[in-house]
């Protein structure tokens, strides 16, 4: 096993996504090993439990980059408040300035680090955007909208958020065929009186619904101002009862340029992971 243990980490939290952060600069786990190790510490009740682990490793290109990995093991291009947390740590480490760059599989991800320990991301232009989508949910013709915003997001609006059934159509719609073979995250958006917008997110690789997730807050922000004409920055209520703020340019098709995802980074405790954490 190309791992050498104890491996420290951080356990880090951004407004309810919780991650494992390990500096993975001198190789304390092998590319090889990091799928099947990250599918394990992730685990709730048996290891440290996460949403997703994050490996910080050397860049020739920027500041650092890093290797982001779902709760089950699969790879992601990117994640928003992952970004965000290992902005706050990078910076913590000394790894990188205030203001720094790193790489992702979504692209060169622009980040700055809030005295406050706030991290705002300058996130990779949205794409591949579908308006025209209905799905059969419970017998009855949802309107669905997509975007990838670093990685694919299904949106649907929704009058009230409480008795939605999240996982159930969740896991319909990141399994439909229009959004094969990578499927997608959803996000359920609430538009609210004041200008804001509630999300609760499905999340592809988690396989459930969690707390927060940062590129749903974009996609439900962008497509919510497109929609109801608001303007940026909106305001994003996680489930998690946290808040995100997006700032963007609304183009008149319907799309955004310059969008930053800001909101705040935990750094929840430190420790170092023992070879019984994969048991």
């Amino acid at each position: 096993m190309d791992i050498e243990f104890p491996v420290p980490f951080a356990k880090m939290s951004g407004t309810g996504n919780d991650f494992i952060v390990i500096d993975n600069r001198r190789v304390l786990v092998s590319r090889k090993e990091q799928s099947a190790f990250a599918a394990k510490v992730c685990r709730r009740m048996f290891s440290v439990g996460a949403d997703g682990v994050i490996f910080i490793e050397k860049s020739e290109k920027a500041d650092f980059s890093w290797q982001f990995y779902n709760a089950d093991g699969s790879i992601a291009e990117m994640c928003g408040n992952g970004a965000r947390c290992a902005a706050r740590f990078a910076h913590a480490k000394g790894i990188a300035d205030q203001k720094m760059c790193f790489e992702t599989l979504a692209g060169i991800i622009e980040a700055e680090v809030f005295d406050n320990d706030d991290v705002s991301l300058l996130m990779t232009p949205p794409f591949d955007y579908r308006t025209d989508l209905t799905v059969d949910l419970d017998g009855r013709q949802q309107e669905v909208f997509f975007m990838n915003s670093g990685v694919p997001h299904a949106v649907l609006f929704v009058d009230e958020d409480v008795d939605i059934p999240v996982k159930k159509w969740g896991r319909i719609l990141r399994n439909h065929e229009m959004f094969q073979p990578a499927g997608t995250n959803v996000n359920f958006v609430q538009i609210l009186e004041y200008g804001g917008i509630r999300v609760r997110t499905y999340e592809r690789g988690v396989e459930d619904e969690t707390k927060a997730c940062g590129t749903g807050a974009v996609a439900g922000a962008i497509f919510a101002a497109a929609l109801s004409k608001r303007n940026s920055p909106v305001t994003v209520t996680t489930s998690g009862g946290d808040t995100l703020t997006i700032v963007f340019e609304l183009q008149e098709d319907g799309s955004a340029k310059n969008v930053y995802l800001q909101g705040p980074a935990g750094i929840i405790y430190i420790g170092q992971l023992l070879a019984d954490a994969l048991k």
